[in-house]
């Protein structure tokens, strides 16, 4: 079972800054798009923005309003997401994917590889 790792949550204040990364086998992850997602207590999930095997290709979900920033490496096995201006409404619980194909989707069941997740809280 391939398992992917996101890392770099914890809490922080509004109008604070964050990078949460995500990393997982480059045999994986290599020729794959990769994307985020959240989920807010009492909520569904909710996609935040997905990018594509190359790195050139990204596009955003409502969430990032032109806060969050989605990148990957060249190697292609870690993909970051850089947020800012975090408001209270941006705490939940952020996971990671790798799609099934070579670009990411705003579609969760199109993607074959989540990780467990990582809290963020954002709180005076």
């Amino acid at each position: 079972q391939v398992q992917l790792v996101e890392s770099g949550g914890g809490l922080v204040q509004p109008g604070d800054s964050i990078r949460l990364s995500c990393t997982g086998p480059v045999s994986v992850l290599s020729m794959v798009g990769m994307g985020w997602f959240r989920e807010a207590q009492g909520r569904d999930r909710e996609f935040v923005g997905a990018i594509s095997w190359r790195g050139d290709g990204t596009h955003y979900g409502a969430p990032s309003r032109g806060r969050f920033t989605i990148s990957r490496e060249k190697g292609n096995n870690t993909m970051y997401l850089d947020m800012k201006n975090l408001q209270p409404a941006d705490t939940a619980v952020y996971y990671c994917a790798a799609a099934s194909g070579s670009i990411g989707t705003r579609l969760p069941n199109l993607y074959r590889y989540w990780g467990q997740g990582t809290q963020v809280t954002v709180s005076t």
